[in-house]
């Protein structure tokens, strides 16, 4: 199997099956922590990941297809898309397809809570998001625009010459969800405590 990344939490492989390709997800043994902490730790958060997956297939957002998931063994195997790093080819439009998926996830009371450019793919002009693993169900408006916040400060760091543009238009289409409006005053708070650390 080839190893297509490797973090702190866990190792993506590509593997067969079948006549296709799907990438197998690991969440790795940490060696700093007590086995049974660990392992516990590791289940709960392979099987919140696995409920994350499931529920956002349910929606028809783009993002990978569920195949199996296996919380003893800290495994859940998905769709492989062979996509462009949305951090690669950013653009105002693509930005816009992220606006509309993030006001889908937070309609539906989903956290990303890693939401950089780096966790999303391009594939024939259309975005994907990825990477759930720590991805959490919350009502709160603090959560959902802290989410937001992530986002804007990803595109300062990486995109700094269409920052604007693309920003405007994630909020053009973030604000088709129905409580944007809440979400983005509680940004402003939380942009200030930013400011102020």
């Amino acid at each position: 199997m080839e190893i297509i990344s490797q973090g702190a939490e866990a190792i993506l492989k590509l593997k067969n099956f079948g006549t296709d390709i799907i990438v197998e997800k690991k969440r790795i043994e940490k060696k700093y922590r007590i086995i049974q902490l660990g392992n516990k730790l590791r289940k709960s958060r392979t099987r919140r990941e696995t409920k994350i997956l499931e529920k956002l297939n349910e929606l028809k957002i783009p993002c990978p297809k569920l195949i199996t998931s296996c919380d003893k063994k800290m495994i859940i195997e998905m769709e492989y898309i062979k996509g462009v790093p949305l951090k690669n080819v950013m653009n105002k439009e693509f930005s816009g397809q992220v606006g509309t998926i993030i006001a889908q996830m937070h309609s539906n009371n989903i956290v990303h809570a890693d939401l950089t450019t780096a966790n999303f793919l391009v594939k024939n002009d259309k975005v994907y998001v990825i990477d759930f693993g720590l991805s959490f169900v919350s009502q709160r408006t603090e959560d959902k625009a802290v989410d937001i916040h992530l986002f804007e400060r990803s595109l300062n760091a990486h995109h700094t010459l269409i920052k604007k543009e693309c920003w405007k238009e994630f909020l053009n289409n973030y604000n088709k969800y129905s409580e944007s409006s809440n979400v983005l005053k509680h940004l402003i708070k939380v942009e200030k405590r930013g400011r102020n650390k």
